[in-house]
C-alpha cells in the first residue's frame, strides 16, 4: 500500500491508503473499530466478519471484483458460520479465499486491517449508523481536496509543456522554413519537428499514439507525466539550438533521445517532481 492519508471522524483518526493491487482507496477497519472498543479492535472486526450477513456481503463483493476469489473455500466458510464457536479474522479471510476486499498492513503507525471503501462503509454501519454518515462526509471531503490538487497539477503540467514552445517554433521558422513556403507546407514542417520530439521522448509519433489510444481524449502530450513534460520543455530548447547549429534531423533525434533517457533517470523519484505531480503548491 501507498503512504496513508488521514481523516478525523467524530474525534477518531482514520487512516486511508491506496492498494498497489488495484489503485483503490482502502479505509482502516482497525481505526473504525475504535469507535466501538479501542482496546480490542481485532476482536470487533472478527465478530463482524463472522456474521452470516457479512459473509454473504463479502462473498458477493469478491465475486464481482475478484476473478481469483476462491468460491469453494468461501462456501466452506459460510457453512461453518452457523456454529456458536465460529469466528473469522480478517487475516484468515484473506488467506483462505484469496480476497482482495481486505488488506493487511503492518507497522506501529497506520498498521491494521484495511478494507475497500464499499466494505468499510458497510462495517461502519454495523459499528454505528451515525459514525458511518460522518465517515462518508469526511471521506468525500478528502476526495474533493485531492481533485482540486489534481486540477492544479494539470495546470502546472500544461504550463511546463508551453514554457519553451516559442523558442522552438522561432528556431524552426528562422532556419527550416523558406520565406515563401505555403502555409500548409509550413504547418507540415512544424508538425514534423513536433513529432521528432515525440519520437525522442515517447518513442512514437502523435498519429501512432492516437491510433493505439482511440478510447482516450486528447493527444500524446495531454497524457504525459510531469517528468515527461519537464523533459519535453528541455528538449524543445535543445532542439532549437541543434537546429541553429545546422544538425540534420536524424542526428538531432539521436541526441535528443539520449538526453531524454539520461534526464528521465535523474527525474524519476525526484521529490520536487513528485510534489508537482500531486499539485503541491509548496513544490
Amino acid at each position: 500500500m501507498t503512504p496513508t492519508k488521514k481523516i478525523i471522524v467524530q474525534g477518531i483518526e482514520v487512516n486511508i491508503s491506496s492498494a498497489k493491487q488495484n489503485d483503490k482507496d482502502y479505509i482502516s477497519l482497525t481505526d473504525i473499530a475504535k469507535h466501538k472498543n479501542a482496546d480490542a479492535t481485532g476482536l470487533v472486526i472478527a465478530h463482524w466478519l463472522s456474521t452470516r450477513f457479512t459473509l454473504e456481503f463479502m462473498g458477493i463483493w469478491e465475486q464481482i471484483h475478484n476473478p481469483t476469489f476462491n468460491v469453494t473455500e468461501f462456501g466452506n466458510i459460510k457453512n461453518q458460520s452457523g456454529s456458536n464457536s465460529f469466528i473469522l479474522s480478517g487475516k484468515q479471510w484473506i488467506e483462505r479465499t484469496n480476497a482482495i476486499g481486505l488488506q493487511s498492513k503492518s507497522g506501529r503507525y497506520g498498521g491494521g486491517t484495511y478494507a475497500h471503501k464499499d466494505i468499510a462503509f458497510e462495517f461502519a454501519s454495523w459499528i454505528s449508523p451515525e459514525f458511518k454518515l460522518y465517515l462518508i462526509k469526511e471521506f468525500q471531503r478528502l476526495k474533493e481536496e485531492e481533485n482540486k490538487k489534481m486540477a492544479l497539477g494539470w495546470d502546472v503540467k500544461r504550463m511546463l509543456a508551453k514554457i519553451n514552445y516559442r523558442i522552438h517554433t522561432d528556431a524552426i521558422k528562422e532556419h527550416l522554413i523558406p520565406e515563401n513556403l505555403a502555409k500548409y507546407a509550413k504547418d507540415l514542417v512544424y508538425a514534423t519537428e513536433a513529432d521528432l520530439l515525440n519520437l525522442a521522448l515517447f518513442g512514437l509519433k502523435a498519429q501512432e499514439w492516437e491510433s493505439k489510444n482511440q478510447q482516450k481524449n486528447g493527444n500524446i502530450r495531454d497524457h504525459a507525466t510531469v517528468e515527461q513534460l519537464v523533459i519535453l520543455a528541455n528538449l524543445e530548447t535543445l532542439n532549437a539550438e541543434f537546429i541553429r547549429q545546422g544538425l540534420e534531423s536524424l542526428e538531432r533525434l539521436k541526441k535528443l533521445n539520449e538526453i531524454a533517457i539520461i534526464q528521465m533517470r535523474s527525474l524519476l523519484g525526484n521529490p520536487t517532481i513528485k510534489k508537482l505531480s500531486r499539485g503541491d503548491q509548496t513544490a
